[in-house]
Parts: structure tokens; C-alpha cells; sequence
């Protein structure tokens, strides 16, 4: 308790220098935020193109049920496939009445004969979608392939890009935040100079002087971590009926609230973690 008074006087004699502190790591940590949810949604958005045939081959009409079973069959047996799924002919056609029905001009002008059957192929991993693909191109029962590679290759891309430019943003700012706290304690603490020494000659321990600089540091990062989360948190909530409107059909929402304390609890282990090593670097810097 001793400890957590001092802390809280150091930061009443310098406010603006607690200001400071706080901004910075809030900053840190509400980038740090944003990143965690953009990467989050952006791996939701993959998987669920995944979970979605990624290769659809179509079948010649004159090809048989014996020859479609061969096929289905050769291609689980890779053991690549998370699933085959068989649309009939008159399967298709369903499909096409429902995306057409408000046109019945078309409607009447396509029948059953003239859709090919087809089989819906998605795999475990999209590495494997290109040897799938080449393997049902060379069937001489299919007369046609659609591979969606360049859509998912294009969200992996982005999704890995993310993760590096939010990565490197956040060791930055990191490491910025540190030297920053060590500059703003070390100031604190040449401030205390008088009452430091004192301290020291009425018999306190160095470890009694640095205990209260350490907390300081720690406060500083758990206020920051907390204002930097929420921000970030609110920000999200209030755009959320855009999102889902502009990602209509893709399952990111509801964000469930224990994702977003986990996220919370992390950044607020990692300020904790941040503030305790800058003000350590500062005490031992500054009080020899």
C-alpha cells in the first residue's frame, strides 16, 4: 500500500507528464487493438471462403453415374478433400430457377437437359486446390473446371500482408513507447533528486526508492491499454451495421464478447509487462 501511495503522488506532482505516458501507450494499444480485430475478421472472411467449393467440375452430358462415382471416389483418395458434393442435373436446374426467379423469360428457355451435372470439391488446405484441379482436367469425363483460386490466393495475400504491417507497426510502437516511459520516469525521478537522497539517509533500501517508479510505469501502461481497448472496441461496435451490410452473407457477426475481453486481458498483461521494463530501465539509469 505503502508502494501504491507513493505511485499515485508521483502522479499528481506531474500530471502532464502522466498524460504523456498514458497517451502514448494508448496509442500503442489501440493500434494494437484495431490489428487484432482486422486480422481476426480477416482470417473469419478465408475460412469462410474455404468452407465453400473452391473447384467445381462439370460434367459432358453423356457421362455416366458409374463413371461420376469413379471420379468422386479417385479424388477422396488423396486424403486432401475435406468434401465432394454431387449437384444433379436436375439439381442445377433448382439452383438456376431460384437465382433467376424473378425472370421468367429465362425460366422457360432453360430445362434440366441443357445444365450439366457437377461436382462442388473443397479442400483442407488451398495449397491443394491446384493439384485437384489438374487432376479433373485431365478426367475425360469432365468439360469444364472452375478453380477460384485467384479469389482466395488474392485473401490470403491480404490477410498475410496485414499480419505483417500490423506486426512491425506494433514492435515500432513498441519500442517507441519504451524509450518514451524511460525519458518520462527518468525525468520524474531527477525531479525527486532531494527527496530521493533524504530518503536514502534516513535508511531506505534502493529497491523502497524504485518500487514506486516501477507501479508508476505499470499504471501507465494498464490505463493506456484499457483507453486504447475500448476506443477501438466502440469504434468496431458503431460500424458494425456498415460491415455487416457491406459483408452481407459471410458469418463475422456477432463479435462475442469473450473474444473481446481475452483481447483485453492480453494487451492488458502486455502493458503491464511494457511498463514494468521501461520503468525498470529508468531506475536503473537513473538511481545509482
Amino acid at each position: 500500500m505503502k508502494f501504491l501511495k507513493a505511485m499515485f503522488k508521483n502522479v499528481r506532482r506531474s500530471p502532464y507528464q502522466a498524460l504523456a505516458a498514458v497517451l502514448i501507450m494508448m496509442l500503442t494499444f489501440l493500434t494494437i487493438s484495431f490489428f487484432v480485430f482486422l486480422l481476426s475478421g480477416s482470417s473469419r472472411i478465408v475460412s469462410f471462403f474455404e468452407s465453400k467449393p473452391q473447384v467445381t467440375a462439370f460434367f459432358k452430358n453423356e457421362t455416366k453415374q458409374k463413371e461420376i462415382d469413379d471420379l468422386t471416389q479417385k479424388v477422396k483418395e488423396g486424403g486432401v478433400v475435406a468434401s465432394v458434393k454431387f449437384v444433379s442435373k436436375q439439381q442445377a436446374l433448382k439452383i438456376y430457377q431460384e437465382q433467376n426467379k424473378d425472370d421468367p423469360l429465362l425460366l422457360d428457355l432453360v430445362t434440366a437437359d441443357i445444365l450439366p451435372a457437377s461436382l462442388e470439391i473443397s479442400t483442407f488446405k488451398i495449397e491443394d486446390l491446384s493439384g485437384v484441379s489438374k487432376m479433373l482436367k485431365s478426367s475425360p469425363v469432365v468439360s469444364e473446371v472452375i478453380y477460384q483460386k485467384d479469389i482466395i490466393s488474392t485473401l490470403v495475400a491480404w490477410t498475410n500482408a496485414v499480419r505483417k504491417i500490423g506486426i512491425a507497426l506494433i514492435v515500432v510502437l513498441s519500442f517507441v513507447s519504451l524509450f518514451i516511459m524511460v525519458t518520462i520516469i527518468g525525468m520524474k525521478i531527477s525531479q525527486r533528486k532531494e527527496d530521493i537522497e533524504i530518503m536514502k539517509l534516513i535508511g531506505a533500501s534502493n529497491w523502497y526508492i524504485r518500487w514506486p517508479f516501477i507501479f508508476e510505469g505499470m499504471f501507465y501502461g494498464v490505463v493506456g491499454a484499457i483507453i486504447g481497448w475500448t476506443i477501438a472496441t466502440l469504434a468496431l461496435w458503431y460500424s458494425t451495421p456498415f460491415l455487416y451490410s457491406f459483408l452481407k452473407g459471410i458469418p463475422i457477426f456477432p463479435i462475442p464478447l469473450d473474444f473481446l475481453f481475452i483481447v483485453l486481458g492480453g494487451e492488458l498483461a502486455f502493458a503491464i509487462l511494457l511498463g514494468f521494463i521501461s520503468s525498470f530501465m529508468a531506475v536503473l539509469r537513473y538511481l545509482k
